[in-house]
């Protein structure tokens, strides 16, 4: 309890999150006589040494570079081509496009910043209240959180020691589900709200639909490539990321022929301050994680759970709850590298699929970073945009609920989920 409030406390006086986490972790060892603080020098670094964890920098490189390497731009024109003319045109464009991002970015709040500053003011010009353009754009890229090459998947599977071949194939139906739950929602919104906003397009006919396929094909490629050679052991994660590097600089360079090495330096100048920082909190994470373990807290917390109910589904709603909650007040990658270890074995003494549970968990830990009080996305698209808090809140609440309403489904029903990886596995 004292750790919290010193992390809170912190946190709320605006120290860095690595440091916060950092200095939380040591003033355990500081006081704890039977743990010298090498122990925390050695868990700062053994956090670092793993392979699987070498597909995080691979995978941000690699989206840095695609969106250099006009990948973006052409799912943009393909996604517009494709939903634009539907009640709600660019509203759709952005759901879309986030199912499209999740295989190039792998990151809800880089999407998210990406399409804010691309799509924010033509969806404003075209009729669209700003609290509404702001809302669908951040809570779009929810998506990004299931569809691989999910970053807190990778991380989720990293930590929980779970398949993350097999948590990308598990992503791919609900990512799917969100796409249409969140269209079908701007449609009653925009029919609700802006009854005189029209769909400004024709829709598309087959030949138009064919090129245009044609312009993007080696970004629609890349997922399908990444799940069938991580799924026939032809790469590891980490390998795959390696390849999803030289992938996009072939398409950059001889594919689209837009790539440039000046562009390539500013790619990896990117990556490299993405990197450390999230490098800098997964080792900072590392030593409050010891100190978990250390207290036994999934242990107490698995028994104290499976004592009040051995029902699955109530175990997994609980959980569900749990992470809701703490989404809404911590980043996602801290939340994910955190309560990993403490919730898989709560989940697996139950019966409940870690593969099922970590899908869920992504949805709840990025859904957390659309809300306030301390919504990364939601800040991140609301000051691109220069929306007010209270717009964005008044427009995304029927979003709110529809995203519950679908993560309940899938909590009810794991069979949406688990069947595509059983299938393939």
């Amino acid at each position: 309890m004292i750790l919290l409030l010193l992390f809170l406390g912190l946190l709320i006086l605006g120290l860095p999150l690595a440091f916060c986490l950092l200095i939380a972790g040591l003033s355990y060892f500081a006081g704890a006589e039977s743990l010298p603080m090498t122990v925390a020098v050695q868990r700062l670094v053994a956090s670092s040494q793993s392979f699987p964890l070498l597909a995080v920098p691979f995978f941000i490189l690699a989206g840095h570079i695609m969106n250099h390497s006009g990948i973006t731009q052409r799912l943009i024109s393909f996604s517009n081509l494709l939903v634009a003319w539907i009640t709600g045109g660019l509203a759709h464009v952005t759901i879309v496009l986030s199912a499209l991002m999740g295989g190039v970015s792998g990151s809800a709040i880089a999407d998210a910043a990406m399409q804010a500053r691309i799509l924010g003011d033509p969806m404003q010009d075209s009729g669209l209240g700003k609290g509404f353009s702001a809302s669908i754009i951040t809570i779009s890229a929810l998506i990004t959180a299931c569809i691989p090459p999910s970053i807190g998947l990778i991380l989720y599977g990293f930590v929980g020691n779970v398949s993350i071949g097999k948590l990308f194939i598990a992503g791919i139906v609900p990512g799917m589900l969100l796409t249409f739950v969140l269209m079908l929602t701007v449609v009653w919104q925009v029919k609700k709200h802006y009854p005189e906003q029209t769909a400004g397009q024709v829709r598309p006919n087959i030949r138009e639909i064919v090129r245009a396929l044609n312009e993007c094909k080696w970004a629609l490629l890349f997922p399908v490539i990444l799940i069938v050679t991580i799924r026939f052991g032809i790469f590891t994660p980490s390998e795959a990321g390696a390849f999803a590097v030289v992938y996009a600089v072939l398409v950059g360079f001889w594919g689209y022929r837009e790539l440039t090495l000046k562009q390539v330096m500013v790619s990896l100048q990117q990556s490299v301050d993405d990197i450390g920082m999230i490098m800098l909190i997964i080792l900072s994470a590392g030593v409050i994680g010891y100190v978990v373990a250390y207290e036994q807290l999934p242990v107490s917390l698995a028994q104290t759970v499976t004592q009040a109910t051995q029902q699955p589904l109530l175990v997994m709603l609980i959980c569900l709850t749990l992470l809701l909650c703490v989404g809404m007040l911590m980043e996602g990658t801290v939340t994910v590298l955190l309560l990993t270890p403490i919730l898989v074995p709560v989940v697996q003494a139950v019966g409940i699929d870690p593969v099922h549970f970590g899908v869920l968990m992504m949805i709840m830990v990025t859904f957390g970073g659309t809300t306030p009080p301390v919504g990364v996305a939601m800040y991140t698209v609301c000051n691109i945009m220069r929306c007010p808090t209270d717009a964005y809140i008044k427009a995304a609440w029927p979003f709110y609920l529809a995203i519950l309403g679908l993560v309940a489904l899938l909590a009810v029903c794991p069979s949406l989920v688990l069947f595509l990886p059983q299938l393939v596995y």
